[in-house]
C-alpha cells in the first residue's frame, strides 16, 4: 500500500485535459497516450527534481479538485515561478512526443 500519491495519479489527468485544451483535435486515445509517456518521462528525473514536480503537482491537483477544470486551465496560463514551469514542463514532453511520432499531426492536434 503506498503512503503517498503515484506521479502517475498525480499528472496523468492534469496533462490530459491541458492537451485536450490545448489541441482539441487530438483523437482521446492518442492523448491517454501522450500523458502516459509524460509521467514516464517524469519518473526518471532525479529523485530531487522528481520530489519537486510532485510536490507541484500535489498542489494542483487538489486545485483542480476544489476550483474544478476551468480554473486549473486557467492555472496553467500562469507565470508564477514553479507553477509556470509545472505546465511548461507537461506541455514541452507532450508536444515532441506528438510531433515525434505523428509528424504530420494538425496545429489543432487532428491527425493529417
Amino acid at each position: 500500500m503506498a503512503l503517498a500519491p503515484s506521479l502517475h495519479s498525480l499528472v496523468h489527468s492534469t496533462a490530459v485535459t491541458i492537451l485536450q485544451h490545448d489541441l482539441p483535435g487530438l483523437p482521446e486515445v492518442v492523448a491517454q497516450e501522450v500523458a502516459t509517456f509524460t509521467v514516464r518521462r517524469l519518473g526518471v528525473l532525479a529523485t530531487h527534481m522528481r520530489l519537486g514536480v510532485a510536490a507541484i503537482a500535489l498542489f494542483v491537483r487538489l486545485f483542480a479538485s476544489i476550483a474544478g477544470q476551468p480554473r486549473l486551465l486557467w492555472l496553467s496560463k500562469t507565470h508564477l515561478p514553479l507553477l509556470g514551469e509545472y505546465f511548461r514542463l507537461i506541455r514541452s514532453l507532450s508536444y515532441a512526443y506528438i510531433w515525434e511520432k505523428w509528424p504530420d499531426t494538425r496545429s489543432d492536434g487532428s491527425p493529417a
